[in-house]
């Protein structure tokens, strides 16, 4: 097994270059460059919120949490529910037949607890997958009354999240302050390291990839319990070349069983990775080796198969590379010439996730932790979107062109040219960019509640910085 780093070593170089290079004056027009992007609603935290028979408890819903997690509601009470999110959310009482629809994005529905004697309950979405992804809580039917006047509002750190006219939007501002002003963040464990093979004597690359379950900082103080191959999300990346012999063998330190399936890359069946029905599942103490010939082009993931709904959002996954795509050389396209001399400097993967223990991130990491990629003006760099999460992220470059080069591996006859670019769960797509001007530069996906909510900035946002 390699060498698993402990420190996010990518992002404390790229940090200290980026002071180095910039200053107290990067750092200010890193701020006044996040702030120009637009504010939106998102989710909020837990806490504890009790309120009065006068009204309803206010639980809001979204990606992918329950606020506040902790409901205490007065007997013969209800919740005003609402779905803060982007996709759609139900709240149910587990095991007592009480549940709201499958709200919409901003829908909302009231809930009648009265059937519900004095004690505690289960709360969670039970759209699929939800609950697996941080969709729980406890509910508190208490006795009495208690003070009328009691607040309804779900609040956090002093911030009204209800939507109502009591919302601190001063508090808002300087939450959004504090969580730019963290960027780069320094945070344990660096995802996506190249694993070198070992050469067999017949030539065969084999390389050796352990699944368990290990800590994980998906940003500061967040650390998870993450489904990892090899201790790290995403798990090593894997370059091969055309013609090459493959093995990948998988050792199963996991819980449950699993498999490995490489997703856009030409094996045989009994090498598809979809157990039972192509092989025996991988049993706990357990390993398989994957054998395979390469005879394409492919920029791959792999990933686990089995119960894929809960191992992939929560680690197994990982980028698998066979040569890479042409270059369009001296071509122009979209206005843009690609000199017929390009070399391309850095080669990203950009593994993109929403859902699991990860939540909302790239290449493992929530914001302030995502790493900056730093370059020179003039510099040729070719980014992978990679697609491992549940849900579709238009990933928006300010200022530069991201000429697609390559769709799930496949090199394109006519490169075309974009500044947002939709990635949609499973997809892959080969962007080449050109660092034109010096400056610190957004890098977001633009459903901005996967980027920004009332507690600051997260999620899926990192910054290009161009010395």
């Amino acid at each position: 097994m390699p060498e698993t780093s402990t420190t996010n070593d990518n992002q404390s170089s790229s940090s200290g270059g980026l002071m180095a290079v910039f200053g107290v004056a990067a750092v200010l027009a890193l701020v006044m460059a996040f702030t120009a992007v637009v504010m939106a609603a998102g989710d909020s935290g837990g806490g504890s919120t009790d309120s009065g028979a006068a009204g309803p408890v206010h639980v809001s819903l979204s990606e992918f949490a329950i606020a506040p997690d902790a409901i205490s509601v007065p007997e013969g009470g209800s919740l005003h529910v609402t779905n803060d999110g982007t996709v759609p959310h139900n709240l149910t009482v587990v095991d007592q037949d009480l549940a709201t629809a499958d709200l919409a994005a901003g829908g909302s529905e009231e809930l009648d607890l009265s059937s519900l004697a004095v004690g505690s309950y289960d709360v969670a979405c039970l759209v699929p997958g939800h609950a697996d992804s941080g969709m729980t809580g406890s509910l508190e039917i208490t006795a009495g009354g208690g003070d009328a006047a009691a607040a309804s509002d779900t609040t956090m750190a002093g911030m009204d999240t209800s939507g109502g006219d009591a919302m601190d939007y001063q508090a808002m501002t300087d939450a959004m302050n504090e969580t730019i002003g963290q960027f780069p963040a320094e945070t344990e464990g660096v995802g996506n390291p190249e694993l070198e093979p070992t050469i067999l004597p017949d030539g065969t690359k084999h390389f050796e990839l352990t699944a368990a379950i290990t800590p994980w900082e998906v940003a500061p103080g967040q650390v998870v319990d993450a489904w990892t191959y090899n201790g790290v999300v995403p798990g090593p990346q894997m370059h091969v070349d055309i013609g090459d012999q493959v093995e990948i063998q998988v050792n199963n330190e996991l819980p449950m069983a699993t498999d490995l399936h490489l997703h856009g890359v030409n094996v045989p069946n009994s090498m598809d990775g979809v157990a039972p029905i192509t092989q025996d599942l991988i049993q706990p103490g357990e390993s398989f080796t994957y054998a395979f010939d390469t005879d394409e082009v492919a920029v791959a993931m792999y990933h686990a198969h089995h119960h894929a709904q809960l191992q992939v959002p929560n680690g197994l996954l990982g980028m698998f590379y066979v040569g890479e795509p042409p270059l369009p050389a001296g071509q122009t396209i979209g206005g843009q010439t690609v000199p017929g001399d390009v070399q391309v400097s850095q080669r990203i993967p950009m593994v993109l996730n929403d859902s699991g223990v990860i939540g909302f991130s790239l290449n493992g990491k929530s914001f302030p932790a995502t790493a900056p990629v730093v370059g020179s003006r003039g510099d040729w760099i070719e980014v992978d979107y990679s697609n491992e999460g549940s849900m579709i992220h238009p990933m928006h470059m300010h200022q530069f062109d991201q000429i697609v080069i390559a769709k799930d591996g496949y090199p394109l006859d006519n490169p075309y040219v974009v500044d947002t670019l939709n990635v949609a769960p499973g997809e892959r797509y080969t962007v080449l960019v050109e660092l034109e001007q010096r400056g610190t530069w957004v890098w977001h996906c633009h459903i901005l509640p996967h980027v920004e909510r009332e507690s600051g900035m997260y999620g899926m946002v990192t910054a290009l910085v161009v010395e």
